[in-house]
């Protein structure tokens, strides 16, 4: 598998990056699992140069962040003795986040890698079982299926026909790339379909069963995810529909006796569309969160 290329990997940044390695060494130990979370993305980088890259990146977002308000709010005539503090305390805030998005960013990758790799695996598998039962050599049907436009699963198959095109035989080629893969479901089969190889078995019939199990698993994975649609469907009435409108109701009677003098219908109503955004736009998530990755 080709190591994605990154900016940050110019030889001026990495020239600049050296004098946070001190750094990046003492919050290594913070991190334990981003060697092979690095490795499994196929960032090409090492870890102690990633977290001392995130360090470097952190910090200018922090001190950009803290000289812009700092900025605004003497503009703003506001005292300095006020200002500082509070564009400090936005300013470290963001050299945080930021720190701990790129720490986690290699995790989210390798996640949505896996997913795409499991959603379109069942298709690779039987294409490569039709294959094999039709007389073609597992080379030939890995090059196919290299070729047939499955994404990153396509991807991982195209770096086994490489290795193999170099000299290694198919077991090792496999073996490299399910060492390599962040999805638990790419690493079972593929170590099935290498023991096939291994022990001489049919690999049609090993196909077969992986196929038939693969499909099973996945159909159990659907009637958990309409299981679990029932009660958001409900939270999401509940939430979106019910309480909004009686609280609509409510602020509107509230408004009635207490005047528009003490009591601004207008801005509430502002807050509860903001509510209802920020509430749909969670629900949404959460639905494509628990949503199986086949479908």
């Amino acid at each position: 598998m080709r190591h994605r290329r990154l900016p940050l990997q110019s030889e001026r940044m990495k020239r600049i990056v050296k004098h946070y390695l001190p750094v990046a060494e003492s919050l290594g130990k913070m991190f334990p699992t981003l060697e092979l979370e690095l490795k499994q993305a196929h960032f090409g980088f090492a870890a102690r140069d990633w977290i001392a890259y995130s360090v470097l990146a952190a910090a200018n977002y922090g001190a950009m962040v803290l000289a812009a308000v700092f900025v605004v709010m003497l503009l703003a005539r506001v005292e300095i003795m006020k200002a500082f503090p509070i564009a400090l305390a936005l300013g470290l805030a963001v050299l945080v986040m930021t720190f701990l998005y790129n720490m986690f960013y290699p995790r989210l990758f390798i996640s949505r890698r896996s997913r795409e790799i499991e959603r379109n695996l069942p298709f690779a598998l039987r294409q490569m079982l039709i294959q094999v039962r039709g007389g073609m050599p597992i080379y030939n049907s890995l090059a196919s299926i290299a070729a047939s436009g499955y994404g990153v699963l396509s991807e991982e198959f195209a770096s086994a026909v490489r290795d193999i095109s170099t000299g290694k035989s198919a077991i090792e080629a496999l073996e490299r790339i399910t060492m390599d893969n962040p999805s638990l479901y790419f690493r079972r089969i593929m170590w099935q379909i290498v023991n096939a190889l291994k022990t001489g078995a049919d690999i049609g019939q090993t196909l077969k069963e992986i196929v038939d199990t693969l499909v099973q698993d996945q159909r159990t994975e659907i009637k958990k995810y309409g299981a679990q649609l029932n009660p958001l469907a409900l939270f999401y009435m509940m939430t979106v529909v019910i309480f909004p409108t009686m609280g609509i109701i409510f602020l509107v009677i509230l408004s009635s006796f207490l005047g528009q003098a003490f009591f601004d219908i207008n801005l509430m109503m502002l807050l509860v569309l903001g509510f209802l955004f920020i509430a749909q736009f969670m629900f949404i998530g959460m639905v494509k969160s628990k949503r199986p990755a086949g479908i």
